[in-house]
């Protein structure tokens, strides 16, 4: 019997909701499948256990999570608390201290899922982002605070280790899929030092990969070019500002952020992997019950793939696939359903 120790954060808002959905459909295919199980250890990380504590993270909890195959998290963020203060103070140490640098996002619009694009059938993207350094590198600070002459300063960091590796990841998945095309988003006409850098090494890295085709798109053509000719664009490697936007984008227009997973990988294994839904905190709906757990689902079954269990993986893609393609949708795609009764179909059709 294989065992996967899971760490699962629900943190702020949403997050406990779906990541409860989660594990129950995680404990159905283990159920199903018989031959793993997984060992889950909650932790109550949150912004809530921030203003009780003073700290989001207490002494010695990095290393205790080091003891998992996988992270499973929710989402953090709460009206109480400065956003800075709740992403710095949880998600950032998480992705930052275990050098989670590649960050996953797929995008394509499932079965019974309406697209606002016409030809939104033609999406089929992952969205490769720069996880670790870049516009978040932390880099920068504040002098002369409340004067006139105050100044802040805010400075991307580039180093060539780390966009050699996160091109050299983008150009291993590219590879591996029907189109291998991959491209590259940049915004070197305006931002002439890392941008750059970040363009050359691309291209370097692009002579070891003669079987993936590739193309260059600044940031600001890439979105019209999403919208526009989605079926131009199949694996894309941004910065992680730029991908960040990027991935939220492509999630709208795939549906909804409720159906948009996340993986922040470390590729090496050395550190356990994070698996997050996109949507964040979502504090309109926040105890309502009716959070689109498909985010996590979807996110879950990128865990199993990870974790080696590939065959539990697809069964949930179907599951959740028929699932969405039944009508059974909750409200931010236009459907009535509860997380509870979306939860309970998949868990059904799982079954059998």
């Amino acid at each position: 019997m294989r065992v996967h120790r899971i760490a699962a954060i629900g943190a702020d808002g949403i997050g406990p909701e779906v990541i409860s959905a989660g594990l129950e459909v995680l404990e159905a295919l283990a159920a199903r499948d018989g031959g793993f199980r997984l060992e889950v250890e909650h932790f109550p990380w949150s912004s809530e256990y921030y203003l009780r504590h003073g700290h989001y993270i207490p002494e010695g909890g990095l290393e205790k999570l080091k003891t998992f195959d996988a992270i499973f998290f929710g989402a953090v963020g709460s009206q109480q608390v400065p956003d800075h203060v709740s992403l710095w103070g949880l998600r950032l140490p998480i992705v930052q201290g275990f050098d989670q640098y590649a960050n996953v996002r797929p995008a394509r619009v499932l079965p019974g899922v309406k697209s606002p694009l016409q030809n939104g059938d033609k999406i089929d993207w992952v969205i490769i982002r720069e996880n670790s350094e870049g516009e978040y590198a932390g880099n920068g600070g504040r002098a002369h605070r409340g004067l006139p002459i105050e100044v802040g300063t805010e400075t991307a960091v580039f180093t060539r280790v780390g966009v050699e590796r996160i091109h050299r990841f983008a150009f291993e998945l590219a590879r591996k899929r029907p189109r291998k095309h991959l491209t590259l988003v940049t915004k070197s006409n305006a931002q002439r030092y890392g941008m750059v850098m970040w363009d050359e090494i691309f291209y370097e890295v692009a002579k070891d990969y003669p079987d993936v085709k590739t193309d260059r798109e600044l940031v600001d053509a890439v979105t019209t070019r999403m919208v526009l000719k989605p079926q131009t664009l199949d694996v894309v490697v941004a910065t992680n500002l730029h991908a960040d936007i990027l991935s939220d984008l492509a999630a709208a227009l795939s549906g909804s952020l409720g159906i948009a997973p996340t993986a922040n990988l470390n590729p090496e294994r050395r550190f356990p992997s994070m698996f997050e839904p996109i949507h964040g905190s979502a504090f309109d709906i926040t105890g309502k019950g009716i959070a689109n757990p498909v985010a996590t689902f979807w996110t879950a079954a990128m865990m199993l793939e990870h974790l080696g269990e590939g065959a539990a993986a697809h069964r949930l893609m179907e599951a959740v696939e028929a699932v969405t393609a039944s009508g059974l949708q909750t409200p931010d795609l236009g459907g009535k359903a509860t997380t509870a009764e979306v939860t309970r179909e998949v868990c059904r059709r799982i079954a059998g």
